[in-house]
């Protein structure tokens, strides 16, 4: 057991991450109260107004629909692809399978602007447009790595043993997919799903490379600070922005923590 010093100072240095991590998050709820159409501090008067402008900002709210539409698509793929890939990688043995893995889970290791740049190149080289579509796909890229980890994390726990015997009791691959396997990757591929979606409804950066006119909202927030007098608005959208992104990443983490803590982004 630690000596009580050093108990202590562990807990101070904790304190002191977790007031690093969210006084400044702390900072943009306060402030998206703030009567004042300049920030200030300290706030001498609140409103909600600006919550009330934002709710009624039409290009707000398309971009809200729009991140929406390209979150769930972006996990769907992830859900199909990653889960298929851990499977294969999991339960079968096969030359560069190393190799393979590897490559999977490289694109959330990749610096944002680096997938941007080479998603730009391939929709250019392709003569696509720009598009929601487009933005989907580049998301896709990091949030499989998310799903795949969840799955294959779960899987390599797993005993093969009770496909095996749904086998030999005469199911097929497809029963025993359904009825074994799936079962006991469901809450890992939820969680994973979870997480996916958060990555891709705050993701900006491959997004700025692919959206083309499509804005979603981190890409509204983004391009209205360059607008004067409308960072209190940004900011109560920003609020908004945290807490639907804080929603899925804790019940992503009840579920981890509950079916005895799968891995999440590896």
């Amino acid at each position: 057991m630690e000596p009580r010093p050093v108990r202590i100072g562990l807990r101070i240095f904790s304190f002191g991450v977790m007031a690093f991590l969210y006084i400044p998050l702390a900072v943009i709820v306060m402030a998206s109260f703030n009567a004042s159409r300049i920030p200030t501090w300290p706030i001498k008067d609140y409103t909600l107004h600006w919550w009330s402008l934002a709710m009624h900002d039409q290009h707000a709210r398309t971009a809200l629909e729009n991140s929406f539409k390209v979150g769930l698509a972006a996990t769907a793929v992830a859900l199909l692809l990653g889960s298929a890939a851990a499977f294969a990688l999991s339960r079968y043995r096969f030359f560069g399978k190393n190799s393979l893995s590897l490559l999977l889970v490289l694109p959330i290791a990749l610096p944002g602007i680096v997938t941007g740049l080479s998603l730009l190149s391939a929709i250019e080289y392709l003569s696509l447009t720009p598009s929601l579509v487009t933005v989907a796909i580049g998301h896709s890229t990091f949030c499989i790595v998310v799903v795949f980890n969840n799955a294959v994390a779960r899987l390599r726990r797993s005993s093969s043993s009770f496909e095996e015997a749904s086998m030999d009791l005469g199911a097929d691959g497809w029963q025993t997919f359904r009825f074994i396997t799936l079962p006991n990757l469901a809450t890992a591929l939820v969680a994973g799903g979870l997480l996916a979606f958060a990555l891709s409804f705050d993701e900006i950066v491959v997004t700025n490379f692919t959206a083309g006119a499509q804005q979603t909202l981190p890409l509204w927030i983004y391009n209205q600070f360059r607008l004067p007098n409308t960072a209190q608005e940004v900011n109560a959208v920003a609020v908004f922005v945290i807490a639907l992104t804080a929603i899925p990443v804790y019940l992503a983490q009840r579920l981890m923590r509950e079916s005895g803590g799968i891995g999440g982004r590896g």
